[in-house]
């Protein structure tokens, strides 16, 4: 029987969500190298639904600890990614803390854990990402902050406690 490969540059969103997961689940069980793993991750975030597919599981799933140990070839393959990467990643960010206030609201204090899992791991990743990158997503973040919302077309906007936690996130990055 032929083996059935996906081209990555043609992969959709759950097929990256799915190799993500596979490649980390091979990275975990010693597979996998860094190096190696760091290579496949920086040809599949080439394309959009890559990208967003590989953060999408990387950052949110609790047993994927890649973005905790955060190995040297990785940073330098997201660093390569330059300002996709950044600008996912800060969004990643400003959704995740959005909703832990939500969660906190509801008692949801195991989709809080979540969300704050997520926070973490971006900040993480930013504070070693290039700083000029970073710093420009941000600023520009903070000058839309008030146009940004938590629906899909920013309809229901942040309210004043969300914004003044995604701005205490941001300066918990240069700490």
């Amino acid at each position: 029987m032929k083996k059935k490969t996906i081209n990555l540059k043609e992969a959709s969103f759950m097929q990256a969500i799915n190799i993500s997961a596979q490649w980390c689940k091979e990275w975990g069980e010693d597979l996998l190298s860094e190096e190696v793993l760091a290579d496949r991750i920086a040809e599949l975030i080439k394309t959009r639904n890559g990208l967003r597919g590989f953060f999408a599981y990387a950052l949110s799933d609790k047993d994927c600890f890649l973005l905790d140990k955060l190995p040297f070839s990785l940073i330098f393959k997201l660093n390569e990614g330059g300002n996709a990467v950044v600008e996912i990643i800060v969004k990643n960010l400003i959704m995740s803390t959005a909703q832990i206030i939500i969660h906190r609201r509801e008692n949801n204090h195991e989709y809080e854990i979540t969300s704050e899992n997520i926070s973490d791991r971006c900040k993480a990743i930013l504070r070693l990402l290039e700083t000029n990158l970073v710093t420009k997503a941000i600023n520009q973040v903070l000058e839309d902050l008030d146009n940004m919302g938590n629906s899909f077309d920013n309809s229901i906007k942040y309210d004043s406690e969300q914004k003044e936690f995604i701005k205490k996130q941001f300066l918990d990055i240069a700490q």
